[in-house]
């Protein structure tokens, strides 16, 4: 089962027969509390499955090689798709190369069958891959093809920083990349990031003793120590809809695990209403100089209630 989430209905699969492939660490967890096996990368699945079913991502090239990775088992791959992830297209490539069921069509979604022996080895892609400036990253992540504006603006901004660092929602380690040589000072640098494929990349572009690496849900995550700064670009989304409280999580998060004077560093997208959330959460919550699009925050001295 490559893909599947927390909202999955999973109740004609026995859990004994199940192997799920799941990325994404809060989606991982809530797999592996309903039993059965759950493995982050198609590549730790040890043997040769009966069949697969394909939970479509948004990502096109991640798409893609999911379905060239599933064919190479050579069982059939059941792929089950919304239209606004591109199912329909994805359909329409797969039907000029192999044998394809008719698609049942429900709501906004697609569901068909490739048969074995198909071969789409040419759509499969690295684990990781290098873009501009020699960053890694991976297929189907955010910001694949090279460094968020948001997250440049934020680095750009941001003082020299000592003692302990969280980076929460880090991503590929963009911003963790920049604020250490600008840093010396920097103690310990907890990296925290909830994708699987984004935290293979990270450990390619953050190589430093300082770093440990985190593959966690940030909202979660239990620091193992007070902190002395937070720094992140939180996500906004999970699916195509915008959901504040996402980020708004972030922010009690950071609340939590820093030190009574320590400093969250954030860069946000500028229509989402975190102001609430931060003025609840921190006594000194300042703007800081940014590009039109994003709002960078600099809040100070976490509330304790």
């Amino acid at each position: 089962m490559l893909g599947a989430t927390s909202e999955t209905d999973l109740s004609q699969l026995a859990p004994e027969r199940v192997i799920h492939v799941q990325g994404f660490r809060p989606h991982y967890d809530a797999l592996s509390a309903r039993g059965g096996q759950v493995v982050p990368r198609i590549a730790d699945v040890a043997e040769k499955p009966a069949a697969a079913i394909l939970c479509l991502p948004r990502a096109k090239d991640a798409a893609r090689d999911l379905v060239a990775r599933a064919t190479a088992w050579n069982v059939p791959v059941v792929v089950d798709g919304q239209k606004s992830d591109g199912v329909d297209s994805l359909y329409a490539a797969t039907r000029k190369r192999c044998d394809v069921s008719p698609a049942y069509s429900k709501a906004h979604g697609k569901l068909f069958t490739l048969a074995p022996g198909a071969d789409f080895s040419d759509w499969a892609l690295p684990e990781t891959r290098q873009v501009a400036d020699g960053w890694h990253t991976a297929p189907g992540i955010f910001s694949a093809d090279g460094p968020d504006p948001g997250s440049v603006a934020l680095a750009d901004a941001l003082p020299e920083l000592k003692g302990k660092i969280a980076d929460l929602g880090a991503g590929w380690g963009y911003l963790t990349a920049r604020a250490l040589p600008q840093s010396p000072k920097i103690a310990s640098v907890h990296m925290v990031e909830a994708e699987h494929a984004a935290v293979t990349a990270a450990r390619l572009n953050v190589a430093d003793d300082r770093v440990q690496i985190d593959w966690a849900d940030a909202t979660t995550w239990r620091a193992p120590h007070q902190m002395d700064h937070v720094i992140s670009n939180p996500p906004f989304h999970t699916s195509r809809k915008a959901e504040p409280a996402l980020g708004m999580a972030f922010i009690t998060a950071a609340k939590r695990m820093l030190a009574p004077s320590g400093s969250l560093w954030l860069v946000a997208n500028r229509h989402l209403p975190y102001e609430r959330a931060l003025q609840d959460s921190f006594a000194e919550v300042t703007p800081l100089p940014g590009p039109g699009g994003y709002k960078l925050i600099h809040a100070r001295k976490p509330r304790r209630r």
